[in-house]
């Protein structure tokens, strides 16, 4: 089941823009969003089939979002990416990969313009040390930048972290920049051992922790575990309930019965709750 439009998804599925099969699984899956990836899941002899065969598929409207991660913008395929897919009725948004500057944004935003002068949602992913440093300059370098998050499979190669906890800065980093830029909470990275749904959940709930929203996954098997993670417990829907009747009743800071203390913060965040609860079909 995917999320109702108009309502922020929680689970991104990868898939191999070079395995047409995988593809259609993957539309099929109840993700929110499909990410057909044309980079580190192509080989480079795959590189020009992948394009092509992502190209028909976004000819017609696909049944959920689709983004594409084309290639690394400084490699030979990259404009040829570009040029084959920005325009296609079925692609929803551009992720655009080891992106370290505002510049690298603004280039891909006016050659991917659309001919009504509309323009494509572009997705920044910071998967260095230099791209995270940049984070808010590049969240606001063009109006069609929609959302950044990290790739953190080659921020920790960048970085030399060997222990998970030694990115929370860089991930802290990065909601902090989303949410100064007025964008959505970004999603997590990818968590790379498919069969380890336990440690999946673990990751997620510290994700949750620390101000994200969803996760892409590589595998149809992780999506259930990052939906249960991210989505609103039934305790903390009956809590949000419990203090939107109790701001209406009396608006303004108060303390409920049991001496919990709700003011507009609290408040927010219980819509915010809400609109999380009802976002499933």
């Amino acid at each position: 089941m995917t999320a109702r439009p108009g309502f922020p998804p929680l689970t991104w599925l990868y898939a191999p823009g070079d395995r047409p099969e995988v593809v259609g699984k993957a539309l099929a899956s109840g993700a929110d969003v499909v990410l057909i990836d044309l980079e580190d899941a192509v080989a480079p002899d795959r590189k020009e089939y992948a394009r092509a065969a992502t190209a028909e598929r976004l000819t017609g409207r696909p049944p959920v979002p689709v983004h594409v991660r084309v290639n690394a913008l400084d490699s030979p395929w990259a404009q040829a990416d570009l040029a084959a897919l920005a325009t296609l009725p079925g692609l929803s948004g551009l992720r655009l990969p080891k992106v370290t500057s505002p510049s690298d944004v603004v280039r891909v935003a006016e050659r991917a313009a659309p001919a009504d002068g509309g323009a494509i949602a572009l997705y920044a992913l910071l998967e260095t040390a230099l791209g995270v440093e940049q984070a808010f300059a590049i969240a606001t370098a063009h109006p069609a930048v929609r959302g950044i998050a990290l790739g953190e499979s080659d921020l920790r190669a960048d970085l030399g972290v060997r222990e998970d906890a030694g990115l929370d800065w860089s991930r802290s980093r990065v909601v902090v920049a989303a949410r100064a830029a007025a964008l959505p909470p970004p999603a997590q990275s990818v968590y790379p051992d498919t069969r380890d749904l336990e440690g999946l959940a673990r990751s997620c709930a510290h994700g949750r922790t620390l101000g994200f929203l969803g996760r892409a996954a590589i595998h149809p098997r992780q999506l259930p575990v990052i939906e249960r993670a991210y989505a609103p417990s039934t305790e903390e829907i009956s809590l949000a309930e419990e203090i939107l009747k109790a701001a209406a009743r009396e608006p303004g800071a108060q303390a409920l019965p049991d001496g919990r203390f709700i003011d507009t913060a609290v408040v927010r965040e219980a819509y915010r709750t809400l609109s999380l609860a009802r976002r499933r079909r």
